[in-house]
């Protein structure tokens, strides 16, 4: 059976030649790919994942993300360090992440682009109720973020992945916190929890988490799309949401403790608009709640390419911000 999302796409895919009309690269006082943030309220920065496809086909190498960054006019890079396969497979960690430091900061330096942070997966849960592997997964987080803080980075994002009991996931959530932050502080580096899935997904729990740890360093990630909490299958990100977060409530409730904002796309209509999510009503919560960082660009949508949707993203960034600023 299609998932509802596939059919909705499909249908939008019959007028995709309307959509990019509808995404402009260029106009009266408007070039989309060196649009600047001069008279926005937030800065613009791109989240790597929108490259995963590209990455994990072979068609982008990963250490051309400062490039291609630039190239489409932002500022600022979330790196994603599961999409490093020299890294991640590798048999000597260490010397690979000294590598990928060192690559990374050269690419970023020629491009004149700031790092901001690591988006960190594959490196254990962190809530769940084993003990060793909590033990494990928090020592696994720390080398990530040593790299970090040689990157220049100001966080990492983590994830509360493990029981799926409330209680249970938020003792464990608040431990692994706690000692990641406490760790962290030396680094002078954020760790900061992104909605992604399960109970992250659940905003007032996160909060909860959050608040218990109670460390300035300690923050949120708030995403635009996460919010689902429970899926048919069980699984976090493939079968079709059951039940999902109000996903204005939860970004209204993550806000404060924000130390980045990741935009989340995936269908466009025919006027330019993301169809799940009112990026306008969006930006005016951000806004409100006083942030003026970065807001990164994540498309995760099949409809167009890679490329055209980080463009369609930005442009509505920048088209809605505008009206706000």
């Amino acid at each position: 059976m299609i998932k509802r999302r596939e059919f909705i796409e499909k249908q939008l895919k019959l007028g995709l030649g309307f959509a990019l009309l509808a995404i402009p690269t260029k106009g009266p006082g408007f070039d989309l790919i060196n649009e600047t943030n001069k008279n926005l309220f937030f800065k613009l920065s791109l989240a790597q994942w929108s490259l995963h496809k590209g990455i994990d086909s072979g068609k982008f190498d990963p250490y051309d993300f400062a490039k291609t960054a630039k190239e489409l006019g932002f500022s600022g890079l979330e790196y994603v360090n599961q999409l490093y396969s020299d890294v991640m497979d590798s048999r000597n960690k260490h010397q690979a992440i000294k590598n990928f430091i060192k690559k990374n900061n050269d690419e970023a330096q020629q491009n004149n682009v700031e790092n901001l942070l690591i988006m960190i997966d594959g490196e254990g849960d962190l809530a769940t109720s084993k003990v060793r592997k909590r033990n494990a997964a928090v020592e696994n987080h720390k080398k990530w973020i040593d790299a970090a803080s040689q990157m220049g980075c100001h966080s990492v994002r983590v994830n509360l992945y493990g029981s799926e009991q409330k209680m249970k996931w938020m003792e464990y959530s608040s431990d692994s916190l706690s000692r990641l932050s406490e760790f962290s502080k030396d680094f002078n580096i954020n760790v900061i929890v992104e909605n992604h899935g399960s109970l992250s997904s659940n905003a007032e729990l996160l909060m909860q988490v959050i608040n218990n740890v109670n460390l300035k360093n300690c923050g949120t990630l708030p995403d635009f799309g996460n919010f689902c909490i429970k899926r048919v299958e069980g699984d976090l990100y493939e079968s079709d949401c059951v039940k999902e977060y109000d996903r204005y409530k939860g970004i209204k409730e993550m806000m404060p403790k924000a130390f980045a904002v990741s935009a989340k796309s995936n269908s466009f209509n025919y006027e330019g608009d993301e169809i799940y999510t009112d990026y306008l009503k969006m930006l005016k919560i951000v806004k409100e709640s006083g942030y003026n960082g970065y807001i990164g660009v994540e498309y995760e949508g099949t409809g167009l390419s890679e490329i055209d949707g980080i463009l369609a993203t930005k442009n509505l960034l920048i088209n809605k911000g505008k009206l706000i600023s």
